[in-house]
Formats: structure tokens, C-alpha cells, sequence
């Protein structure tokens, strides 16, 4: 391999008549006075002067041909292979044309490739085109992980790519970007395998209910198990909100998820709302303003002077009472937060605290919040405070040598992160976000957020995710967003929409450069992992054995004898079929060959299939 044609300080061509280069792969150049630079293949072509294809006037220039005829190429016979090279490095001088160009070995491109041993970060993948250093790889970072290429499982196969979750606290926050079957998601589940496998307390929002790591993936005989790293909690179900712990302005908040509260409405959650507010206490002073706004002062006090029962008198002086003090707030406004503080109780966002969360991440574990993805904007918003405070008070208190209750660092995670903090919009979690994004380095609370959209997802988030991973992208304004979030070259992002599912670039400030990276085999599965025409085929399958069961016991059946038959399958199956109904299933399962269907002198007979 040679140098040839035009050199500048960043970048050169490289020609090799027996290789073909690989996008990605380093190179080292053997130019001594400038101290072997090392560069990247960013681009590739094979060219034979009999097939130009308009190259000419392009990559191969004259220049460029002449070089390759002083080296001893044959232009005219051979195919040569070309690389554009950019060096990591700007040299100071341009390098020296027909310079030898190799291979690294590991030892010299250590410190550009890893960064931290593999038991002490996340180790997440391979870094794409490094198979030739795979050779001579230090034993600790040989045989880390399983990888999937073409539905096979084969070996690491090349150097692996660590990330040191301890640089956040100088680069914090991660953004995972990637559309619908990039692998976003399953990259976001290796990355919480790590975090796991690291114990560092983790608490992540699931709507898609997907991130449980219970189930070990069979083809990885040898992964670690997580069942002791994890919990799994569902709102309403296990945690919820404490409804008394809860500001005014956190009360609007939450109503205003349930549905957008107009000016009236605010005004009155301000006006109705008492600290250390019990749910059921504002609710019953709410419910009783309603009922006296509607009947009114006059309609109360006649009730008041015919009603003889103490207690009926009691309520009734109450309504009275609150007339009095809130009957200036409109009747529609006070039902609009009755309505709404109706649906979150239904969801049962109020029916526990957050103290399995609190105890999880203490113990170091990963805690999985489940639930719609409505009410799970809603919880985060006053989780996210509450926790982010919480170590914010404990780092305060410690600076100013006070006493405080000690609460661990920990990783905020959430898919679907532009419905969480969406561009434009205000939604319930977006401010703390927003300022856990700006201040939670300080304090060591951090951010994964993966979405689909990262060009709906707030500016000001997305501008202090000092590492993106960036998976298979299509869409012009998001490749667009990513451009000017990233250092990716114009050539890398040309090949965001044709990446293979499972492969990303790593724009991170920790490396300093775009990093080609495959992502590991997971060692769990998601329990969305089957096929959904495979659900629908072995449902289907099911459903039949449980038919043939019943009808088996019948067999021979006739058609003009039914009516027992029908009985039994209605029962048994739980279904309520009539005689049309049954008879089809009859001739779709003798045709599927699971019954015989004979004609006799006298109606249609089902029988068992031939052995």
C-alpha cells in the first residue's frame, strides 16, 4: 500500500494492488518526519482504466494515475484499489507522496480505541473494521461478548468497544437515536445489561414494556443473569404518587397531564389547593365547592332551614362556608378538576409512594417503571424532582458540612424521549429534564434518552448529550438534527439510511472522533422478541388441538348429528358457535388433513385422519 497523488495535511489517497480497504479501517502511514500519522478510511473504490465510470475527472485524476505508474502499477491491466484517508491528526507538513502505508498492530492505536478496562466500563460492541487487530489483542479484551451477523452468533472478532461511564461526570448524558428496526432498542438493552453488570442504580421509564430482563437469550450459553440487578414496577400497581408530599404548583402540574387545564382552571388549583393536602381531602373539598356553586346560596340555605339531621345540617353549613370564601371561581372550571383528578386516581397514580424506587436505587439495582405512556409522563415528572432533589440536598449539604440523608448517583433512562421532552411543547417531566440536562453533572444524575425523532426532541436537551449513538436513520430533517449535533463527516451521514440493524456510530466527546461500532448480542431477550405471524400460527395451532381434543371424543361425527357435539365444544372451549359455525371448523380441519371427511349413503361423516 502506497500514498499517491495529491497529500494535504488531512487527508491522502492510499493505493494497494493485492487488498481491498475496508470503510473505517486504520491505517498507519510511514512517513518518519512526521511521526507515522494514523487515519481512517473514510472512503473506498476499486478502479480499472478499461471501466473508468467518469472517475477520471474525479477520485483518480491524472495525478493521481501517474503516481500509480512511477510505484509499478499497471494501469492499464491491473484493478487498483484506492482509500481516502483521513488523518486523525492534522500534520503539519503534507505527507510525502509514495510513502509505504500498513496495518497497525493493537499497541498502537490503544489509547485511541479504549479507554478503560472492560470490568470497569460498558462494554457494548466491536468497534467496525478493527478484524485485523484482533491478533494481537491483550487477553483482557479477547472473548467479552457474542455478536449476530446474518441470523449467525459468532465470536468477538474484533477490538471491543468499552465505554467509561466514569467520563460522564466530565461529559455527561447519552442520546440514542435511531428509527423503527435500527436496533435502537436493543442497543438501549445492552446498555442497561452494563449498568447492571456496574451497579449503578438506573431508573428507567418503559412504555413499550419490553425492558425486563429476566429471560436469558438461549444461544448465549455462558451470559450472566440479572434476575438480582433489577425490579420491575408498575404504577398504580406498586408505586405511585404521595399526593400529600405534593406543591401547588406539582398539583397543577399533574392535572394538567391528565388534560390541559385553561387559565379558570389553574386559577382555581392555586386558590383550592392546601399544603400537606391529603388526595382525599382536596377531592372532598373540591366535590363539596362543586355542589354548592350548583344549587347556589339560596337553594343551600333553604335545605339549611328545613334539614333537622345534625350532620346533614353540618355539610350543608360547610358548602355554605366555601360559597363564601370560592364562590367566585366558575362551576365549569371546578368540575374541569374534579374530571381530572378523577382520571389519575383511576389510573391509580395515587394509591402508593415511591419507596420501592427508593430502596433500589439504593441497593445499587436497575428500577423499571412500567406503565401507559400518558401516566408514566405524569409520575416521572414528580419522581425525577423528587429523587434529582434528594441528591441535590445530600451534595448541598455536604459542601456546606451539614448533615444530610445520603442518596446514591444514578442514570435517568427513557425510550421514547421526545414524548417526555418534546420541542415546542410543554409536558410534565420536560423542566426537570431540562435542568438535569443543564445542572445534573454537578450532582451526579445523568440522562440515556433514546428516541426515533431526535429532531422533536428539546433543543436544549439534545445540545448537553455530549455522546450520541446513532443507529439506522431515514428521515432528511433527523439526519439533518443529527449533523449538527455530531461530528459526523457529510460521508458518514450519507450512510445513516443504509446502516444494518445493530450498527451505529458513537459521536462522543470521551473519544474525541465518530467510532463505526456493532452492537453485542444481548444476554436477555424482550418479550417482544416473537414473531407476531408466529403468535398468530401457534395460536391458531392451539386453538385447533383444543377443537380436535373435543371432537375426538365424538368421532365418528355426522353432520346431521350435531347438536351434542355442539353442546360439548361450547362448554368445554368456552365459546358459543352455532351449527354453521361448527360445521366449517369441521371441513377446515379435514381439509388441514387433522380429520377424515367421508361421504356415507346417507350425510357427510368426520373420522380420525389415517395413521
Amino acid at each position: 500500500m502506497h500514498v499517491v497523488g495529491v497529500t494535504t495535511q488531512q487527508q491522502v489517497f492510499v493505493a494497494a494492488k493485492d487488498r481491498k480497504f475496508r470503510i473505517n479501517e486504520i491505517l498507519v502511514i510511514e512517513d518518519p518526519d512526521l511521526g507515522y500519522p494514523k487515519g481512517e478510511v473514510v472512503e473506498t473504490y476499486a478502479y480499472n482504466r478499461s471501466i473508468p465510470m467518469g472517475f477520471d475527472k474525479a477520485l483518480v485524476d491524472e495525478q493521481v494515475l501517474d503516481a500509480l505508474k512511477t510505484i509499478g502499477y499497471d494501469i492499464g491491466a491491473d484493478e487498483v484499489n484506492l482509500a481516502k484517508v483521513r488523518l486523525f491528526e492534522e500534520a503539519v507538513q503534507p505527507i510525502r507522496t509514495g510513502a509505504r502505508v500498513r496495518e497497525p498492530v493493537f499497541a498502537e492505536v490503544r489509547d485511541m480505541l479504549v479507554k478503560v478496562a472492560p470490568a470497569s466500563g460498558m462494554v457494548l460492541g466491536v468497534i467496525r473494521s478493527t478484524e485485523p487487530l484482533a491478533a494481537t489483542l491483550e487477553p483482557e479484551l479477547r472473548n467479552l461478548f457474542m455478536l449476530g451477523e446474518g441470523g449467525r452468533v459468532i465470536p468477538q472478532n474484533g477490538v471491543p468497544f468499552i465505554f467509561d461511564i466514569r467520563a460522564m461526570q466530565q461529559y455527561p448524558h447519552i442520546g440514542i437515536f435511531g428509527g423503527s428496526g435500527s436496533g435502537k432498542s436493543f442497543g438501549l438493552r445492552v446498555m442497561l445489561e452494563e449498568l447492571m453488570k456496574l451497579g449503578v442504580p438506573t431508573l428507567v421509564f418503559d412504555p413499550h414494556y419490553e425492558m425486563d430482563f429476566s429471560e436469558r437469550d438461549e444461544r448465549i450459553p455462558d451470559a450472566p443473569t440479572y434476575t438480582d440487578k433489577f425490579v420491575v414496577v408498575g404504577i398504580g400497581r406498586d408505586v405511585g404518587i404521595d399526593f400529600s408530599t405534593l406543591t401547588t404548583r406539582e398539583v397543577e402540574n399533574l392535572l394538567g397531564a391528565a388534560g390541559a387545564l385553561t387559565d379558570a382552571m389553574a386559577n382555581a388549583v392555586q386558590t383550592l389547593h392546601r399544603r400537606r393536602d391529603s388526595v382525599e381531602s382536596f377531592e372532598a373539598r373540591v366535590s363539596a365547592l362543586a355542589e354548592a356553586l350548583e344549587e347556589g346560596r339560596q337553594g343551600l340555605e333553604k335545605r339549611l332551614k328545613a334539614e333537622e339531621d345534625p350532620l346533614a345540617r353540618e355539610r350543608l353549613e360547610e358548602r355554605l362556608r366555601l360559597l363564601a370564601e370560592y364562590g367566585n371561581l366558575p362551576l365549569a372550571s371546578v368540575r374541569g378538576i374534579l374530571w381530572r383528578l378523577a382520571r389519575l386516581k383511576q389510573a391509580g397514580l395515587f394509591a402508593h409512594n415511591i419507596a420501592p424506587i427508593e430502596r433500589a436505587l439504593t441497593a445499587g439495582k436497575l428500577v423499571v417503571v412500567q406503565g401507559p405512556l400518558w401516566v408514566l409522563q405524569v409520575f416521572a415528572s414528580s419522581v425525577i424532582s423528587t429523587l434529582y432533589h434528594r441528591r441535590r440536598d445530600w451534595r448541598d449539604a455536604r459542601f456546606k458540612q451539614r448533615q444530610a440523608p445520603y442518596f446514591p448517583p444514578f442514570v435517568i433512562v427513557t425510550d421514547e424521549a421526545h414524548n417526555f421532552a418534546p420541542k415546542g411543547t410543554e409536558k410534565p417531566a420536560k423542566p426537570i429534564l431540562t435542568e438535569i440536562a443543564q445542572e445534573g453533572r454537578k450532582y451526579g444524575v445523568f440522562l440515556i434518552l433514546a428516541t426515533q425523532r431526535p429532531t422533536l426532541l428539546d433543543e436544549t436537551i439534545t445540545a448537553q448529550l455530549n455522546t450520541k449513538v446513532v443507529f439506522r436513520t431515514v428521515r432528511g430533517t433527523d439526519i439533518a438534527t443529527i449533523r449538527e449535533e455530531t461530528d459526523l463527516t457529510p460521508e458518514e451521514a450519507g450512510r445513516l439510511p443504509y446502516l444494518r440493524s445493530g450498527d451505529a456510530f458513537v459521536s462522543s466527546a470521551v473519544f474525541g472522533r465518530t467510532i463505526p461500532v456493532r452492537i453485542r448480542l444481548a444476554h436477555t431477550k424482550s418479550p417482544h422478541t416473537v414473531n407476531p405471524f408466529d403468535e398468530w400460527d401457534d395460536m391458531r395451532a392451539r386453538e385447533d388441538d383444543a377443537l380436535l381434543d373435543v371432537l375426538l371424543r365424538h368421532v365418528p361425527v355426522y353432520e346431521t348429528a350435531l347438536m351434542d357435539v355442539l353442546l360439548d365444544v361450547n362448554k368445554t372451549l368456552g365459546v358459543s358457535w352455532d351449527v354453521a359455525k361448527l360445521k366449517s371448523e369441521l371441513d377446515r380441519l379435514a381439509q388441514a388433513g387433522k380429520l377424515r371427511k367421508l361421504p356415507t349413503p346417507f350425510c357427510t361423516m368426520y373420522d380420525r385422519p389415517k395413521a
